[in-house]
């Protein structure tokens, strides 16, 4: 299964995410590249980076992904705010193109009571910036879907949408499917009806040349719930038959899939999730 993996600790070194991955049987590995709940980073050293791409290529090169810091909010009305956090995106992108990553995974922000369209706007003109100043090189910048707790944006496929259009419809621009959010939003994806008419809305407003990267999570929030909580595939509101629909779905075999799962009860959480999503693709949907 070469698009199956999940997030993964760095803990005693970015290049060690790999050890973890090899044990949890990942073909995709997901990461944050510096400390997501603090603004510095300490820069990365040529060894830091080199022992990372050693550690990538002897695990078998699979694909990589970094999410970027929960304190970024480019859609802020707040100005010191938002030119602060479009620095500290730039800043994941680089080392996204030192470390050989192939995309950064962000969610759109939150307009704290500016107001949607205010808020899609200043993000979009951050990604402008960004964008026109080559920011991160080739790597891919993903807008993820949200459960559309209080201002978030990206709770809607029309925001996405926005996004891209705001960003010229940049090439680099694409989306990352988040299942929990994306039930929690109001996206039914359980039935093989409700599949289709979701991914419908989605290749009609976006398109699914957009969607380059999904995160497997089940939801303890029902349908509509706005509730971003994250539980064990199978154990939640999705339930195994939605992931089955997208597990068997030949238009995604070989988009990177990421769980981000509880870890618990043991470190085998995530080996565990990934065997359920293999055994789901081995069967004929419902």
């Amino acid at each position: 299964m070469p698009n199956l993996g999940a997030h993964v600790s760095t803990a005693g070194g970015l290049h060690t995410a790999f050890e973890r991955a090899a044990t949890a049987t990942c073909n995709v590995v997901q990461i944050f590249s510096k400390n997501q709940r603090q603004w510095n980073a300490k820069p990365l050293t040529t060894s830091d980076i080199d022992q990372f791409r050693s550690a990538h290529t002897a695990w078998g090169g699979g694909p990589l992904i970094v999410h970027d810091s929960y304190l970024i909010n480019m859609a802020s009305p707040d100005d010191a705010l938002w030119e602060r956090s479009i620095a500290a995106f730039q800043v994941e992108l680089e080392r996204c193109e030192q470390l050989g990553v192939q995309a950064l995974v962000t969610h759109p922000g939150a307009h704290v009571g500016a107001g949607e369209e205010a808020g899609l706007e200043r993000f979009g003109a951050a990604l402008r910036r960004i964008l026109d100043q080559g920011s991160g090189g080739t790597t891919k910048i993903l807008l993820e879907t949200t459960a559309g707790q209080g201002t978030c944006l990206g709770h809607s496929f029309e925001h996405l949408a926005r996004l891209i259009e705001l960003s010229n419809g940049h090439e680099r621009v694409g989306i990352c499917f988040d299942t929990c959010h994306v039930l929690a939003a109001g996206y039914d994806f359980r039935t093989p009806a409700t599949y289709a008419a979701t991914f419908a809305e989605l290749e009609r407003l976006v398109g699914l040349e957009r969607l380059q990267a999904f995160h497997l999570n089940d939801s303890k929030g029902d349908l509509g719930s706005h509730l971003d909580r994250h539980t064990h595939i199978g154990a939640g509101n999705v339930g195994l038959e939605g992931f089955r629909l997208i597990m068997n779905d030949p238009r995604f075999a070989h988009i990177p899939m990421v769980l981000e799962t509880p870890k618990e009860p043991d470190e085998t959480a995530d080996q565990k999730n990934l065997q359920t999503l293999r055994d789901l693709r081995e069967q004929s949907p419902a």
